[in-house]
């Protein structure tokens, strides 16, 4: 037992600060870690080695760190978990006895700057091709050399086509870019998965995308009268469920059934799995599926209106949510797309 006293300005300050507060004794146990420091690094710090946690060469040793050194020492560190955080570390000794670590969050600032970088670059490569389509067709229409008007009714709904596939990719890397730079920030609202889950098998039924195949939703809890609570964003989970639920349809064989299946083997979390019937995806494609602008298939893809940004915005908003996404595919068989959500003890 750490006997080490703390001082009382300290435990009040950590509590309001936004940033994480750790301190440690002269051997760099952690005595004190407010919420930020847990979240940041995890929830069972105390009493363990500021060492074992932040695994760098700077705190190897920690005793001898500060021996006949500056009192302050700062470096960078990176999480190693789904966020990856970019961490600040900095360092004070306040006396003999005792360590104040301080952890400024810039996961925002970097978010922002690949963010940046990213949209830039996506918006170039990607717009170009229905920009040289459209200007093509253009050209052609005003040089006067297009004089049947079934000709001229062609080239106007390709021209159709291209103006709403950039729209939508302009809409969905927005949406990408978005979810990427507050994806290391949990939402804070409580709601029920299956409020989501119903909303879009509606949406989807009173837009009449559903022709030739069937969503069946399967609640197989244990109790389910029972509200399946998680801590989420209502309209980015929707966004996830409608972008599985859309390539299930766009991707599966005609007549069969899409299934949802909503499972709960103990309080922890929840598993939902997305199930379809069709052509299936290869093995070495699997890991790529959530990559920006990858498709199996780049014709069929566009043929069919992808934008090949969907996987990629579940994966963020699914890592903004603390969930997992696992996916499992059979040629001409099922395609499985699982997602795992943490349980809110709402």
């Amino acid at each position: 037992m750490n006997n080490v006293l703390i001082p009382k300005s300290i435990k009040n300050i950590s509590k309001i600060l936004d940033d994480g507060v750790i301190l440690t004794d002269e051997e760099g146990l952690i005595i004190l870690a407010n919420s930020n420091a847990q979240e940041f690094l995890g929830k069972n710090l105390l009493n363990n080695n500021i060492s074992k946690i932040l695994k760098v060469k700077e705190l190897k040793n920690f005793n001898k760190v500060f021996k006949n050194k500056s009192n302050k020492k700062e470096f960078y560190y990176q999480t190693n978990d789904q966020l990856k955080r970019s961490l600040i570390v900095k360092i004070k000794k306040i006396n003999k006895t005792l360590f104040l670590i301080l952890l400024l969050d810039m996961t925002l600032q970097r978010n922002l700057e690949k963010v940046r970088r990213d949209f830039v670059a996506n918006v170039s490569h990607e717009l170009r091709s229905p920009l040289t389509s459209l200007v093509g067709f253009i050209e052609t229409l005003l040089s006067g050399n297009v004089n049947d008007e079934v000709t001229r009714s062609k080239f106007l709904k390709i021209m159709d086509e291209e103006a709403k596939r950039m729209n939508r990719l302009i809409d969905d890397i927005l949406s990408l870019s978005r979810v990427e730079t507050e994806e290391h920030i949990s939402p804070s609202t409580s709601i029920s998965i299956l409020d989501p889950i119903n909303s879009v098998i509606a949406s989807i039924k009173e837009r009449g995308l559903i022709k030739a195949n069937k969503i069946i939703f399967e609640d197989l809890r244990s109790n389910i009268n029972d509200q399946c609570f998680i801590i989420g964003n209502f309209y980015e989970v929707t966004q996830v469920f409608t972008n599985l639920l859309e390539n299930a349809i766009k991707y599966g064989f005609d007549d069969t059934e899409i299934i949802i299946k909503l499972e709960q083997f103990d309080e922890k979390e929840i598993i939902i799995n997305v199930i379809n019937y069709g052509e299936g995806i290869p093995q070495k494609y699997i890991d790529r599926l959530t990559e920006r602008f990858f498709r199996v298939d780049k014709a069929r893809s566009r043929k069919i209106g992808g934008t090949g940004l969907g996987l990629a915005i579940v994966k963020h908003i699914l890592i903004r949510h603390r969930a997992k996404m696992s996916i499992k595919s059979e040629l001409n068989n099922q395609t499985i797309f699982s997602l795992n959500f943490p349980v809110s003890q709402r």
